[in-house]
C-alpha cells in the first residue's frame, strides 16, 4: 500500500512584482514620472533617480528591447489598478437564469409574491424562466397555464419583455422573460378629444318674388 501523502503546510508562493532591486536587467529603457523619455541607462543609474525622487522603479515591458521601466508611486498605482478591477467586475453583470414557479390554480396572495420575485430578478438584470407545474391530471388544463402565463407577461411588461412564448414541456409549461431593453411606451386607448359647442343662428327666410308683388299691390291700394 503506498504510502499516505502528507499535508503540504508550506505556504504558497507568491508572484512578486518586477520592481527596483528585482528588476535583473542591466540596460533599459526609462520612464520619469512625468512621461519624459529618461532613455536608455543602466540598471544602478535607474534606481539612482528613482530613489531621489523617492519612488519605484517598475518594469512595465519585458518583452521590448531594451526592457521598458517607468518611475512611479508602485503602491499609488497597485491601488488604482486595484480599484480599477474591482468597478469592471461590478460593471459586468453575469446573467442567470432565475426560476419562479407556480400552480395554474394559485391563489391571488401567492400569485403577487411570484411577481415580486420576478421584478426583482429582472431589475437585477437576470432573465426569468416562469413555470406551471401540472400534477395528475392537471396535464389536461393546459390551456389555464398558459392563460396564467400570459397574464404573468403582462402584469410584467413594464420590466420584461417574452423571449419565449408559453411552451410545454413534458409535465410543465414555461415561458422565458428578458429585462426589457427598451422603456415600454403605452398608447392611450381612449384620445380625449375637446368639443366645443356650436351655436347657430338661424336667419329668417327671404320674400320670394310672388310675395313682393302683392306686397307691394296692397300698399299702392
Amino acid at each position: 500500500m503506498p504510502p499516505r501523502p502528507r499535508f503540504d503546510r508550506r505556504a504558497p508562493v507568491r508572484e512578486l512584482p518586477n520592481i527596483n532591486d528585482r528588476i535583473n536587467y542591466q540596460k533599459l529603457r526609462v520612464v520619469d514620472a512625468d512621461g519624459t523619455q529618461l532613455g536608455v541607462i543602466n540598471r544602478d543609474e535607474a534606481l539612482e533617480v528613482a530613489k531621489d525622487r523617492e519612488l519605484d522603479l517598475v518594469l512595465v515591458s519585458e518583452k521590448a528591447d531594451p526592457p521598458v521601466c517607468r518611475i512611479m508611486d508602485y503602491g499609488k498605482f497597485k491601488f488604482e489598478q486595484e480599484k480599477k478591477a474591482k468597478e469592471a467586475k461590478k460593471k459586468s453583470h453575469q446573467t442567470e437564469v432565475k426560476e419562479v414557479k407556480m400552480r395554474y390554480k394559485i391563489d391571488q396572495h401567492d400569485y403577487d409574491v411570484r411577481i415580486g420575485h420576478a421584478v426583482r430578478f429582472l431589475k437585477a438584470g437576470d432573465k426569468v424562466k416562469c413555470t406551471v407545474i401540472f400534477r395528475g391530471r392537471e396535464i389536461q388544463h393546459t390551456a389555464l397555464a398558459e392563460t396564467l402565463l400570459r397574464r404573468m407577461a403582462q402584469d410584467l411588461e413594464e420590466q420584461a419583455e417574452i423571449q419565449q412564448a408559453p411552451k410545454r414541456e413534458g409535465r410543465n409549461m414555461i415561458m422565458f422573460l428578458t429585462p426589457r431593453k427598451t422603456p415600454l411606451v403605452k398608447k392611450d386607448k381612449e384620445e380625449s378629444t375637446p368639443t366645443r359647442a356650436i351655436r347657430t343662428i338661424t336667419s329668417p327666410p327671404r320674400p320670394t318674388a310672388n310675395k313682393l308683388a302683392s306686397k307691394t299691390r296692397i300698399q299702392r291700394t
